[in-house]
């Protein structure tokens, strides 16, 4: 049998566990596996040139397949560069197989300048943390982190390597087992007491998260809802929903507090599938802390670990639904709009102009807060959004999804002061020629913050507070950034404009930048 150093071991057991894309931003420790990369086919290896790109393009890869991609990180800072996109891919609930190169055993007690606690810091977002000790380990530590990352609803799973386990030879391994434990279902009590709200004859709402958030287990839903009178409604940040013409419609909890409130205030039962129990995602002077009053009845049904479809299936079976007609949306002109440049003309545009079957990526914080109710009628597409609330997802995600996805146009909704947490990620766009079309809110400034400082009672502020929420002196140029990223650019100023670059990104392959100037 041919010998192999652990680094050899670990790409070939990556392979075999159908992990064929690795993320990567290596370093020193990690020229073992480069080199193993480079040696062994079937691995499509990405560069992206800061973590955050890399563990974010891997939430977006995840969030279109299903499947973990890896990640190649280097030692404590590299994993440390790159936990905001996992904190948001954790939140999206998404499989993903983390590498993290580390120093030779041994070659710790120096206290050398990149030294650090990296299992500590790989704790704070993963799920599973292992660190390999022999090369013979490698392919069983491997297996069963793809194993861990597999489990519903998706998890964070972290290796670490010292070096000298990627240079040392290992042993063959025996068989290995990849798959993760069987789905589970609710018991018999959850699915009776959400039976009992359903034929209360009192108002009940359907939470649905994560992948019941799918074309068919919407449909499901919907079944139910026809025969119960239940609404549906699905939280405010979700990973992957499946909308647009000849699929069901679910409307997001608002992202305000008094009116997330205002969603459940007359419901009686609240009935969680895979979802959590609504909450403001951040705690107000005189505001409550979570959005469904005292007197309602929470019933968690199905839990993010359990089979969302099946649980759906077995509800409609029992409550009579599986002959109901799922209420879909209907094919409707949508208007391009014309005249100034507005935050709503940017979102009515991309309604107006997006192909069939798109993947739209949306990091545009409150300028797309309106993108529902303007893209009900849109053609069917997949609908990936910020869900951790860490910004800078959506450049990283929309590469991760056009890899996923190559035969789809992928549509990303940036706003302009996140997307210079992972501009990088337009140069990875640019060298895998990826068919992304990225649209920037060039408002210049965080509107979030100031509507944040608002809502905890700072109505007005000054020239020093102004200046940590605006993005101007100097004014800064998207169209200059992704020109010198390799990406083709241009800015539009009216709605016009706008829906001419749109129709052109639109017919293109290949990544192009909007850079929609709001409001000037």
């Amino acid at each position: 049998m041919e010998k192999m150093n652990g680094a050899e071991s670990l790409v070939r057991t990556l392979l075999a566990g159908k992990v064929d894309v690795c993320f990567a931003n290596p370093g020193t420790s990690e020229m073992q596996f480069v080199a193993a990369l480079d040696r062994i086919p079937g691995m499509r290896c990405v560069l992206g040139l800061f973590e955050g790109v890399v563990t974010g393009a891997a939430d977006g890869y995840a969030r279109m397949t299903d499947r973990p991609a890896s990640t190649l990180l280097h030692l404590a800072p590299g994993l440390g560069n790159g936990l905001a996109n996992l904190h948001n891919a954790k939140r999206a609930q998404v499989p993903l197989v983390n590498i993290v190169g580390e120093h030779r055993q041994g070659h710790k007690v120096t206290d050398s300048a990149l030294t650090g606690d990296i299992e500590g810091v790989a704790r704070t977002m993963s799920d599973w943390v292992k660190t390999s000790t022999s090369a013979d380990d490698i392919a069983a530590d491997a297996a069963q982190a793809i194993r861990e990352a597999r489990q519903l609803p998706g998890r964070i799973a972290t290796l670490i390597l010292p070096a000298d386990t990627a240079w040392t030879e290992a042993r063959p391994s025996g068989a290995l087992d990849f798959e993760p434990p069987a789905p589970t279902m609710p018991d018999d009590a959850r699915f009776e007491a959400a039976i009992r709200a359903l034929k209360s004859g009192e108002r009940v709402m359907l939470v649905l998260a994560g992948r019941a958030l799918r074309e068919e287990s919407l449909a499901l839903a919907s079944r139910i809802a026809q025969r119960t009178g239940a609404a549906l409604v699905a939280p405010y940040g979700v990973g992957r929903l499946q909308r647009g013409v000849g699929r069901v419609a679910i409307e997001r909890v608002p992202a305000p507090v008094d009116a997330g409130v205002a969603t459940f205030k007359d419901a009686r039962h609240v009935i969680l599938v895979g979802a959590k129990a609504p909450a403001a995602m951040f705690g107000y002077p005189g505001k409550p802390d979570f959005l469904v009053g005292k007197g309602t009845e929470l019933i968690h049904l199905a839990r993010p670990g359990d089979d969302l479809h099946q649980t759906l299936r077995e509800l409609a079976v029992r409550v009579g639904a599986l002959q109901e007609k799922p209420v879909v949306v209907a094919a409707v002109d949508v208007a391009p709009p014309e005249g100034p440049l507005t935050a709503e003309a940017v979102l009515r545009a991309v309604a107006a102009t997006m192909p069939h079957d798109a993947i739209v990526a949306d990091e545009s914080i409150t300028a797309g807060r309106m993108f529902f109710p303007f893209s009900r009628a849109a053609p069917a597409h997949d609908y990936l959004q910020l869900t951790g609330g860490a910004l800078g997802c959506g450049i990283p995600m929309s590469t991760g999804a056009a890899i996923a996805c190559p035969d789809r146009k992928v549509i990303n909704l940036e706003g302009d002061g996140s997307s210079l947490y992972t501009i990088q990620g337009l140069w990875t766009q640019a060298r895998e020629r990826l068919d992304v079309l990225t649209i920037v809110f060039a408002n210049r400034g965080y509107q979030v913050l100031k509507g944040e400082l608002q809502a905890v009672g700072a109505h007005t502020w000054g020239e020093r507070a102004e200046r940590m929420l605006s993005i101007v002196d100097p004014d800064i140029s998207w169209v200059k950034l992704a020109e010198g990223m390799g990406v083709e650019a241009a800015a539009a100023t009216t709605s016009e404009e706008l829906v001419r670059l749109m129709k052109h990104g639109v017919s293109r392959k290949g990544p192009f930048l909007i850079e929609a100037r709001i409001g000037r």
